[in-house]
């Protein structure tokens, strides 16, 4: 799945060469972590080694070579160099970090392609509403793979089909035994039924293989007191039921606006994602 970013760097080689930054160590404090890149062409940017000097440097390193390559024609080589995160850098991380300059030619995407990282992390979300609209646009700027859900085939907005896994399911529940393992799971569909089910066949998978590391329902706490007591009636323990979220996102964010709840919602997936690492 590619975010809008890495569908901008792959439009715009289309149309010209670029020089691929990309962290390849680091050593001790650094603003970024091995495998951070940037897309730098002659004036566009896409991506981020952290910012400040560094990259300033790092940029204008790859607009040289990119300018060097341009005109020497022919195979070019990567070109290492190592920055130290010093007073010369007007930066004081103490650090240092192993930078590795590639050229690629325009109109090869292909060998980019391998280059552009595939998040692990997946969330999958059921419901293709005003809400779930809101966190798809979050979500597709954020380390997440995306499995959007909803029983309705045409809901889906022809624009978000480039960044995100739209899959339609009927019966929507059905599609939660595909999900890969270790996804975070957000039931926010049309209809109070659907999410019921949803909820009952992630608590099934949970039971049986234990992989579904947070499982967040939208809606109110009467909501939930009823969900809860229907779940009982279909034998889920409370145990169980306590690893249900309900309501969703970090607590004293105020709103009802779906770019408001999405972003509460957003900010606890990476809370639960943070815990979940340090663990």
């Amino acid at each position: 799945m590619w975010s809008e970013t890495y569908r901008q760097v792959l439009d715009r080689l289309r149309q010209e060469p670029l020089c691929w930054v990309q962290i390849d160590q680091t050593q001790g404090s650094a603003p970024r972590e091995a495998g951070a890149w940037m897309a730098v062409f002659a004036e566009q940017v896409f991506g981020t080694i952290g910012g400040g000097h560094l990259e300033w440097q790092a940029i204008d390193q790859a607009r040289q070579l990119l300018a060097r390559w341009r005109t020497e024609g022919g195979q070019a080589e990567e070109v290492t160099h190592r920055y130290a995160l010093g007073p010369s850098l007007g930066q004081c991380c103490g650090g240092a970090v192993g930078l590795r300059f590639a050229f690629f030619e325009q109109g090869r995407q292909e060998q980019l392609r391998p280059l552009l990282p595939i998040p692990d992390a997946c969330v999958a979300l059921f419901g293709a509403g005003h809400v779930g609209y809101a966190l798809v646009r979050i979500l597709s700027s954020l380390p997440y793979r995306v499995i959007w859900v909803d029983s309705r085939d045409a809901i889906f907005p022809e624009q978000e089909q480039i960044g995100v896994q739209c899959e339609y399911s009927d019966p929507v529940q059905g599609a939660v035994q595909d999900l890969p393992p270790q996804s975070q799971v957000l039931i926010m569909s049309f209809s109070h039924a659907e999410d019921l089910e949803i909820v009952a066949q992630c608590l099934r998978r949970q039971r049986l293989q234990g992989d579904l590391p947070y499982i967040g329902l939208i809606g109110s706490k009467t909501k939930w007191a009823t969900f809860r007591r229907r779940l009982r009636e279909r034998g889920f323990s409370d145990e169980e039921l306590a690893h249900v979220t309900c309501p969703i996102g970090v607590p004293g964010i105020d709103g009802k606006e779906p770019e408001v709840i999405a972003v509460a919602v957003a900010a606890q997936l990476l809370q639960n994602r943070g815990s979940r690492a340090m663990a």
